[in-house]
């Protein structure tokens, strides 16, 4: 089940940003006067066409998920009747040639940038970010941080709970190695602190938060079950709202960060359980699902605790935010994460990160269940970071993507004339031939994180 769930997530998400990349390219095309033959979601083999009245264009969804084209009236793809030659893409300026094609990453940024506002407006819930410990190898220990302090904000950015708090700082200590807590300590009154990593020695992206070395203060809750999401390992045990975990592999369960440690160490292993429901003690077995986190594989088994009101209110909050703030938050979130993801792009092609950056299609379908299980902000998020990246990898200066075209005509305003077809087809062969290697090294290092 779940790797149906994994598919049909990967492919919901697919079919999301090809169709927003492509409608990029298809409305400013439209704009510019070019005609559009054929607008697709898909390669291969048309599952699914039709046509609306006075319009010229065919929309198709077709049987290969990996991608889409938007197919304009080109006199270097056939003959066009005297009376269309205007509506040709290859008769139009440079300029417009220029939107066209830079118009498929630019609608992947502002999908990104709406994703951030919806996530922003509706609000995520979460721990507040509260220091309980330090770990003596992290380089927080050393900066003045006090386990009870409360960050307020990271670098004047505001955060309200663990989750937006460790990802903003993972994000500015990796564009710059620096960065700015503003902390409410414990005994009152405001403190900025400073993290810092030796710039000339980054450690690696998915190692960041463990070199910062912080851990946010966990309420001290009873095993006792809340959400179970359908289709996860708790749900098929048999588990229940309501059940308090008794015992796990005969061992007493202390308590609910003792029972998650448990899970976590126990991936595809099979754990006998006592549990007790409605006053009556019962026997289950569990087989927590195996996903791989920071590289390590771990135990998942869809399953939330039961807080109460008064937990709630002193370690949980909600991080919202509203009209100016959230468009601002939002924009500023869209242009970090693209700055990012250039840097890190970066970093991999001069050896200085690990290509265990990369993620694969295997990877990107495996995020896609695991979000889409957990519910609509994280879901979201995903739909945002993967856009992003989708419009960055589209600009890269590669021959078969936008970034290569537009690399084409730029050249082409430089020097006043178009570049050779020759040239031209020689650069696309090895583009193609790049696209590929960097997919199966993708693929590779998919299959190497299953394998451990």
């Amino acid at each position: 089940m779940s790797i149906i769930i994994s598919i049909a997530s990967f492919l919901l998400v697919l079919g999301i940003l090809v169709t927003v990349h492509e409608f990029g390219h298809f409305w400013v095309a439209r704009q510019c006067g070019v005609k559009v033959l054929r607008f697709s979601v898909g390669f291969g083999k048309p599952l699914l066409k039709f046509r609306r009245a006075n319009d010229p264009t065919e929309y198709v969804v077709a049987g290969i998920p990996l991608g889409g084209y938007v197919k304009m009236l080109d006199e270097n793809e056939g003959p066009v009747e005297e009376a269309e030659k205007a509506q040709a893409f290859n008769n139009q300026p440079l300029f417009s040639k220029f939107l066209i094609v830079l118009a498929g990453p630019v609608f992947n940024f502002v999908f990104a940038f709406f994703a951030f506002w919806a996530i922003l407006t509706i609000g995520e819930d979460g721990l507040k970010p509260i220091v309980g410990e330090l770990d003596k190898k992290g380089i927080a220990i050393h900066s003045g941080l006090e386990i009870g302090d409360e960050i307020v904000s990271i670098n004047d950015r505001p955060v309200a709970i663990w989750r937006v708090a460790v990802g903003l700082m993972a994000s500015e200590m990796l564009d710059t190695g620096v960065v700015e807590l503003t902390v409410e300590k414990s005994g009152g009154g405001l403190d900025v602190v400073q993290l810092a990593f030796d710039a000339e020695n980054l450690p690696e992206p998915n190692d960041i938060v463990n070199q910062i070395g912080i851990k946010p203060l966990m309420p001290t809750l009873e095993p006792r079950v809340g959400e179970v999401i359908k289709g996860e390992s708790g749900d098929l045990a048999g588990l229940e709202a309501g059940d308090l975990i008794l015992s796990a592999n005969e061992k007493t369960v202390k308590s609910w960060h003792h029972w998650v440690e448990i899970i976590r160490s126990n991936p595809n292993v099979r754990v006998p359980l006592l549990v007790l429901r409605e006053g009556g003690a019962l026997d289950l077995t569990i087989i927590p699902k195996e996903i791989i986190e920071n590289e390590i594989a771990i135990g998942r088994i869809g399953v939330s605790p039961l807080v109460d009101k008064a937990t709630s209110t002193s370690h949980y909050a909600t991080y919202t935010l509203s009209g100016f703030s959230a468009i601002s938050e939002a924009a500023t979130q869209t242009i970090s994460y693209s700055v990012l993801t250039v840097k890190l792009i970066g970093r991999m092609l001069l050896g200085e990160a690990s290509v265990q950056n990369l993620s694969g299609p295997i990877s990107l379908a495996q995020y896609a269940g695991q979000t889409a299980t957990i519910g609509l902000i994280p879901f979201l998020k995903f739909l945002a970071f993967v856009s992003v990246s989708l419009g960055v990898m589209n600009l890269l200066p590669i021959p078969m993507l936008d970034g290569g075209h537009l690399f084409f005509y730029l050249i082409e305003a430089i020097q006043g004339k178009p570049v050779s077809d020759a040239t031209q087809n020689a650069c696309m062969r090895v583009g193609m031939f790049v696209l590929l290697c960097m997919m199966a090294l993708a693929v590779f290092i998919d299959i190497g994180r299953i394998l451990g």
